[in-house]
């Protein structure tokens, strides 16, 4: 976790190694200002950790997600992108992070992505201690091996559609300093 933490240093992005879940949600809760504007990712670990309620149901930010979930997506699809790709935080996981420092995404429709890329003026990523992987190809292994059957499954329960990697992210690094913070989890989370 530590040679983890060093490579994503390393690489521009702040990160932090946490012990828990529960740690990532006070943690959370600290670097983001109450009132901000919040674009949470659809994320199992944001889910089961409690800080997606915190954000979308909480009551303490601007949370994105409720208001574009209400907009019509016929005659509000302008509006739509608009909020997704430039919040003032987005709060994630990821599929993978390689002992090497990078951070790899993946995305069926894409919706997500700009705002993770450098859309949105700061990014935190909460990642689950099995996300960790030596390298770049073991972590797009991971994507299609792991974690898209499991998303697929979700998919095809919530939506009655099957979920697809159409859409892949890698960030290398961060050249923007204090834009992205990395949480590593030294629990697993997440798929």
């Amino acid at each position: 976790m530590e040679r983890v933490a060093a490579a994503l240093r390393a690489g521009g992005f702040a990160a932090e190694i946490l012990d828990d879940a529960a740690a990532a949600r006070t943690r959370v809760k600290d670097l983001i200002p109450e009132g901000a504007g919040v674009l949470t990712g659809a994320s199992e670990t944001l889910r089961l950790s409690g800080i997606d309620a915190d954000i979308n149901a909480g009551g303490r930010y601007d949370a994105i997600r409720p208001r574009v979930l209400a907009i019509d997506r016929a005659t509000g699809a302008d509006e739509i992108r608009k909020l997704l790709a430039g919040p003032e935080f987005v709060v994630n996981s990821v599929a993978a992070v390689t002992e090497t420092g990078s951070l790899v995404l993946a995305s069926g429709s894409g919706s997500q992505l700009p705002a993770n890329a450098g859309g949105a003026a700061h990014a935190v990523w909460v990642v689950g201690a099995q996300k960790v992987v030596p390298d770049l190809s073991t972590a797009l292994r991971r994507v299609e091996e792991h974690a898209l059957p499991l998303e697929n499954a979700r998919a095809q329960a919530v939506y009655g559609m099957p979920s697809a990697v159409n859409r892949l992210l890698i960030l290398n690094a961060e050249p923007h300093p204090g834009r992205g913070t990395v949480l590593l989890l030294r629990e697993a989370i997440g798929y």
